[in-house]
């Protein structure tokens, strides 16, 4: 079986981990959000990219959700002393990453073959690719003005009232080489359990990648990221309340409409499915929550087996 998943960062990780332990080798690409992407320090960041391939090469930090396990943080004290920001945490190990992937690019590698030979290095057994090679950033408007995503999310920890959410520079962004291919290729497309609004929605903004998904014969299935009415983990209630969408698996299956197939749902909100089916979208009732490596990997045998 050819799957896509569109992925953002920590609920994105659970799943793939999951997808890992049960499809063979290649079997799987990722196709990873960029609108997160920042310049920290010079350096190019791609926070998602890097989840997912900390994740997949069985290095993530499984507890915070984000960096590589058993890291230390002295750099970042060290920046203090020349007054540099250090409100987004890199790890020591961590800055290796990320002053690779910035010395590659600086040599003219786009950014998917910096990521297929940062994958490869990690260990991943799967294609990782960006949304785009082209730079497109996810912006919040707050009361005071625009903010990166990560000054919202990191260093304002999401606590800003969000007028509007844009995906600047995504109308001049082109898919990245074989994404296409891919998604017309596949036996199946998921949609990860990632924030619909900033972390799957950038992926959707880059021009053609909606098409594909309405154009291929395969079944696009997403994972609602919402459980009773409160976001697994984020600021997706707020950001769905902010579109003026239900904070429910009903907004998540109403953000992709027209063209998603299949909703997986949490047990806990077996009522929406009516409301679900009345939009023209199966719904899949399973156990969502992740806690461990035992509930990722049920889930994810659950939505391969439902795609027969």
């Amino acid at each position: 079986m050819r799957l896509v998943a569109l992925a953002g960062g920590t609920g994105a990780a659970k799943l793939l981990r999951g997808l890992d332990a049960l499809l063979d080798r290649q079997s799987l690409t990722v196709v990873g959000n960029t609108g997160d992407d920042a310049r920290i320090w010079g350096l190019h960041v791609s926070p998602d990219l890097d989840t997912i391939c900390y994740a997949l090469g069985g290095l993530l930090d499984e507890e915070r959700g984000w960096g590589l396990r058993d890291e230390s943080f002295r750099t970042l004290g060290a920046m203090v002393r020349f007054g540099e920001p250090t409100w987004f945490n890199l790890g020591d190990r961590d800055l290796a990453t990320h002053l690779h992937r910035t010395r590659l690019l600086a040599e003219g590698h786009s950014l998917s073959e910096v990521t297929a030979k940062l994958a490869a290095d990690l260990g991943v057994r799967h294609a990782v690719l960006p949304m785009s090679d082209q730079a497109v950033r996810t912006r919040v408007l707050g009361p005071d003005g625009w903010l990166g995503f990560q000054e919202y999310f990191v260093r304002e920890k999401t606590q800003v009232e969000v007028r509007a959410v844009e995906y600047a520079g995504a109308h001049e962004a082109r898919p990245a080489p074989g994404l296409l291919e891919a998604i017309g290729a596949a036996d199946a497309v998921l949609l990860c359990p990632s924030n619909p609004v900033t972390s799957v929605g950038p992926i959707l903004s880059v021009p053609g990648i909606v098409e594909a998904l309405q154009a291929t014969p395969a079944p696009v299935v997403a994972i609602s990221p919402i459980v009773g009415g409160r976001a697994v983990s984020g600021p997706a209630g707020r950001l769905l309340a902010a579109r003026g969408l239900p904070v429910s698996a009903l907004g998540v299956a109403q953000s992709y409409a027209p063209w998603l197939d299949v909703l997986v749902l949490d047990e806990e909100d077996v009522a929406l499915c009516p409301s679900i089916e009345a939009a023209g979208i199966r719904p899949l009732t399973a156990r969502t929550l992740m806690i461990g490596r035992v509930e990722e990997i049920r889930l994810a045998r659950k939505i391969l087996e439902s795609l027969g």
